[in-house]
């Protein structure tokens, strides 16, 4: 009997184009607009059916999703020349001779080293997640926690879990973060940022969760890594690691002194032209922080001539934990975004080619050859796209949104805001962007509470929870798809292996919503 084969990741996404361009011509059409007051009223209009629309959602969701899209390819190309100097093989090679060495404390070996890693890698980034709303930029870290997973006996998507879903669950779960958070406190008439004691105890429970989930999948795999939905397609990151960095030769030149002065050199006037203004954003408060980027400065500097010392390879790992360093500085202290930080990557790509003694020739072919390695990934991420765009062009996607919220009508607390948490929970599956979400359903939503006597507060936490939770499972997420792009992850591989999870999350997201209605808690 021939075996079934899932559909690939393509197809999917254009069946749902497809099911979508089909709606428009039996779903009404509506649209919000701004009334006096500034509040979204929803009004009726004309639907326009999608026909040959569909075609040209490619294009579209392509000019949608054009930062996100040359991020990837940058991130590809930036990400194949560091490979090609074999830094990355050397960085894995002494942390796991490191590792190992850890393995004699008796302490340590009981926990296990690789847990205690892992434990750390997630804490991180789920705290990046909370406080400051991290997930385009978890796309870069993607190709350096992977090929680490894999040389520690895990799956890619053990790698994918580090990173992207950590920093997702605490994005779900935030008690800082500026676009769910911030945005919806600000639309409902709140404090900004008040009853973060809860939320944070929010974000403790699922980031817990979390980490038991990832852990046990991993020992799974450890045991047994043919149980690995991705044992097969692993071979590609398998290969990849397959050369032992200890018989990598390492070695000096003069090139790598060179890289070293540029990027000393722009490292100081950064710091010489914008200490002054550095300033600490954690939620609503800002802190004075002129000492960051001089202490940031002199570190760079020290480890870097420390790392010319031993080798060059050091040293490109010297100036990949800095692009990161400078990431979270830029995000936190300047509210960089895409732009910035793909020409901080860009930097890096090619100080890193000077460093190796790269020819500019073989720079710009290894920088093509990575690009045309990540490419499919920026593919799916505009044929995603396209999915929303078929539904806004065919003015439907508001009747969606209308009616979902209609749904609330007359119940009791608890099955108001169960109601409320499920209506935003369906919404995220069509839009993604917890800023448009606040705008539209917050200014029903919020009044809504007041006349049931339900908390605003728990109004604010059911659009969290229900913003966050599916952003890791809907095909219309740009990031997703470019995660799984780069991971080399098909999405119907992804979608089987995480479907439990997320709704073990939307349960869990319900179990902490029912305190705020049942009890009071100090800031609700």
């Amino acid at each position: 009997m021939k075996k079934i084969r899932f559909p690939n990741t393509y197809i999917i996404v254009s069946a749902v184009i497809l099911l979508c361009a089909v709606a428009t011509w039996f779903v009404p059409g509506g649209e919000y607009t701004e009334s006096g007051d500034g509040l979204p009223v929803y009004v009726q209009v004309d639907s326009e059916p999608q026909t040959w629309q569909v075609f040209s959602a490619l294009y579209d969701g392509f000019v949608r999703q054009a930062g996100i899209i040359a991020f990837i390819l940058i991130i590809g190309g930036t990400f194949w020349i560091v490979n090609s100097s074999k830094a990355m093989d050397v960085g894995i090679a002494s942390f796991l001779r490191g590792a190992s060495r850890l393995e004699r404390h008796r302490p340590l070996k009981a926990v296990g080293v690789d847990n205690i890693v892992m434990v750390s890698i997630m804490l991180l980034f789920s705290l990046f997640g909370g406080v400051f709303g991290m997930s385009e930029e978890s796309i870069a870290f993607v190709a350096i926690t992977i090929p680490l997973a894999i040389s520690m006996g895990y799956d890619s998507i053990t790698g994918v879990a580090l990173v992207y879903l950590a920093a997702h669950v605490g994005f779900a779960g935030a008690f800082l973060n500026p676009f769910t958070v911030g945005v919806a406190q600000g639309m409902a008439g709140l404090p900004l940022f008040s009853g973060m004691g809860y939320r944070i105890v929010c974000w403790g429970i699922l980031t817990l969760f979390l980490i038991v989930f990832v852990l046990l999948y991993a020992r799974r795999i450890r045991k047994n890594p043919e149980k690995s939905p991705m044992y097969r397609a692993d071979s590609h990151w398998r290969n990849r690691a397959g050369e032992e960095a200890g018989n990598i030769a390492f070695y000096k030149n003069t090139a790598s002194k060179v890289s070293f002065a540029i990027a000393a050199v722009a490292i100081i006037l950064f710091t010489v032209f914008f200490s002054e203004g550095c300033t600490l954003s954690i939620g609503s408060r800002e802190y004075a922080a002129g000492w960051l980027l001089p202490a940031a400065a002199a570190a760079f500097i020290l480890l870097s001539v420390a790392a010319l010392r031993k080798s060059v390879h050091f040293y490109i790992l010297t100036l990949l934990c800095f692009t990161i360093v400078y990431l979270i500085i830029g995000v936190l202290c300047f509210d960089w975004y895409i732009p910035e930080i793909t020409a901080l990557f860009l930097s890096l790509a090619v100080l890193a080619g000077i460093a190796a003694g790269s020819s500019p020739n073989r720079i710009a072919e290894d920088f093509l050859a990575g690009a045309k390695d990540i490419f499919p990934a920026a593919m799916i991420v505009g044929l995603a796209s396209g999915i929303i765009i078929i539904l806004e062009n065919g003015k439907v996607i508001d009747t969606i949104l209308h009616a979902a919220a209609s749904g609330l009508g007359e119940s009791g607390k608890l099955a108001s805001l169960t109601t409320m948490y499920g209506i935003q929970t369906f919404i995220n599956l069509f839009i993604t962007s917890a800023t448009a979400k606040a705008a539209i359903t917050m200014p029903v939503m919020a009044p809504f509470s007041d006349l049931i006597g339900l908390s605003r507060q728990a109004t604010v936490l059911a659009f969290q929870f229900g913003d966050g939770f599916t952003n890791m499972i809907t095909p219309t997420s740009g990031v997703l798809m470019a995660v799984l792009g780069m991971a080399k992850i098909p999405y119907s591989k992804w979608f089987r292996w995480v479907w439990k999870f997320i709704l073990a999350l939307i349960a869990i997201g319900f179990l902490l919503l029912v305190p705020t209605v049942l009890f009071s808690i100090e800031g609700f």
